[in-house]
């Protein structure tokens, strides 16, 4: 004697199905994303302590306003999940080009030097001392105006532009490889950044 299938028992399997799949979805994702007992380590570090990384060398011929920059916290330094810091020096003359972060917000302290700054809709000249708020999908480029090197403290607001810096880097101590155009786009997306392309700001 064959037993048919009632709608009762294939309605049955089927909830049966979706729960394990759902449960199985929730452990995939709780395993892939950091939770709230992941480990953030504390950090004192002195000025030239952290991860130090030289720039690629463009293949457009273009240069990149310093060659050296150092990540200090990001999820791969100490474990952060909200916020990214770092530092950097720009030579006289040396210009950021125009860009913007589409999800994170970044503060810049300008510690020495001056800067020209533009800003979403705004230009202007900082010195030692000043400070840059960037939102979130605003332009902005920065051109070193002054004849000492700009050092600056970057700060963003969330993880991500990091994985842009790394793909534009090697470590210190390693031969910077090349980076076209194209790869420098595709690094840029990873960090959820844009570049205005070759378009450079009005001259200071």
């Amino acid at each position: 004697m064959r037993l048919r299938p009632t709608r009762g028992m294939i309605a049955a399997v089927a909830v049966m199905i979706v729960v394990l799949s759902s449960s199985r979805v929730r452990s995939i994702q709780s395993s892939a994303s950091p939770g709230p007992d992941a480990i953030v380590k504390p950090l004192l570090l002195e000025k030239n302590e952290g991860e130090l990384r030289t720039r690629r060398i463009h293949t457009d011929a273009s240069v990149p306003a310093s060659s050296q920059f150092m990540l200090k916290v990001s999820p791969k330094n100490n474990g952060s999940q909200h916020l990214v810091a770092g530092t950097e020096e720009v030579a006289p003359g040396a210009t950021l080009p125009k860009h913007r972060h589409l999800v994170q917000d970044e503060i810049v302290l300008l510690h020495s030097g001056t800067a020209h700054v533009w800003l979403g809709a705004q230009e202007r000249d900082l010195h030692a001392g000043g400070l840059v708020f960037i939102p979130a999908n605003t332009w902005v480029s920065l051109k070193n105006i002054s004849a000492e090197p700009i050092s600056l403290t970057f700060i963003f607001s969330a993880p991500g532009f990091d994985d842009t810096m790394r793909c534009n880097s090697v470590p210190a101590g390693e031969t910077p490889t090349q980076i076209t155009p194209e790869q420098q786009k595709e690094c840029a997306h990873l960090g959820h950044a844009e570049g205005a392309g070759k378009a450079e700001p009005p001259k200071k």
